[in-house]
């Protein structure tokens, strides 16, 4: 292996196969892959000259010992980036890493479109009451069709909670599609900017829990936003109303939320994500027939499978060359890292 040779690994899979083809078409990159069950000395000197790792990004798919946390960056020496295959980054300490002198990028965007559709398929879905209808109708019991009777969202308000990626084009599709009023929770994007992206500001979560006919949760998982969405919340919403999350389960309080579908102070929900993944077949969550689920697939669709896997990798070489990447998640870490990297890599990357 040539000395300038920059080493990548990734554990288990990678996003999409274009994310190997990419790098392997460059002679100074060489990809190692290890698995969950890969034994420590045979991890060990793949571990000891990463230069990068590109990391998954669902908790109960990657042992414990392999996230992006201390106890593995110690064994890391000459670790420079860790890159996880999603806009998620559950896996990764973004303290121990900045401690470490390691910088943590995402693939924010990539998947924004398949997750928004999924918004819109359970906005619909719910709204058109179809999983009700179905189950009855497959029954073979006897019904009315005036059971099934559902609502258009044609003008009507959603509530977004992160205007970021996805939570624009949640905006954009509402809006464009159904002539739907948005109004958006983001506390770290000023009014203009969120008019810009077709959405009036709310002050608070509260006020814009009390006008929407639907609530979409599309913000990162992190020590402000968890547990954002409890008792009190679900009690502000309207009782027609649908709460809607796509994002990352631990954000919104499971135990409230089957609480308030079983006093009706709302609607339903629709839930692509869940504190244990996937959730105990038992779980009180999935007992509701007003309540649809899917087990954290928004995001799993072959075109933004591909698009993340593209971007992972073009970002990644971008990285390795130096460039200073566009998602860095924690940009205080930029002096320390551009000193690790000089002396690992033997040049000086962008200030």
């Amino acid at each position: 292996m040539a000395p300038n040779t920059k080493r990548v690994f990734y554990v288990n899979n990678v996003a999409a196969p274009v994310y190997l083809e990419i790098l392997s078409k460059r002679p100074d990159v060489h990809i190692d892959k290890l698995e969950n069950e890969t034994p420590d000395a045979q991890a060990e000197p793949i571990l000891a000259h990463a230069h990068a790792y590109q990391i998954g990004s669902s908790r109960q798919e990657l042992a414990m010992k392999l996230q992006g946390y201390a106890p593995l960056l110690s064994r890391c020496p000459n670790l420079l980036v860790l890159s996880t295959n999603g806009a998620g980054f559950d896996t990764v300490s973004l303290a121990d890493a900045t401690a470490a002198g390691v910088a943590v990028v995402n693939q924010a965007g990539g998947n924004k479109e398949g997750v928004a559709e999924h918004v819109m398929a359970m906005m619909l879905t719910l709204s058109k009451r179809i999983v009700q209808s179905n189950h009855a109708m497959r029954a073979g019991a006897s019904y009315k069709r005036i059971e099934f009777m559902g609502d258009d969202i044609q003008g009507r308000t959603i509530g977004i909670i992160g205007l970021g990626h996805v939570g624009t084009r949640v905006a954009e599709l509402c809006k464009g599609l159904f002539q739907m009023r948005v109004i958006a929770y983001d506390p770290y994007q000023t009014a203009e900017q969120l008019t810009a992206k077709g959405a009036e500001k709310a002050a608070t979560l509260e006020e814009m829990l009390k006008v929407a006919d639907y609530v979409s949760v599309n913000c990162p998982h992190t020590a402000e936003t968890r547990g954002m969405m409890g008792a009190a919340q679900f009690a502000t919403m309207q009782p027609h109303a649908y709460f809607i999350t796509t994002a990352r389960g631990g954000i919104h309080d499971e135990a409230a939320l089957a609480a308030a579908l079983t006093a009706k102070t709302i609607a339903g929900a629709g839930l692509d994500v869940w504190e244990d993944e996937p959730p105990p077949s038992d779980h009180p969550l999935l007992h509701f027939d007003n309540v649809l689920v899917s087990p954290h697939t928004a995001g799993i669709t072959r075109q933004s499978r591909h698009n993340i896997a593209r971007i992972a990798a073009e970002q990644m070489l971008d990285i390795l060359d130096g460039k200073k990447p566009p998602r860095l998640l924690n940009p205080e870490v930029w002096p320390a890292y551009r000193a690790r990297f000089a002396s690992i890599l033997g040049f000086q990357p962008e200030a």
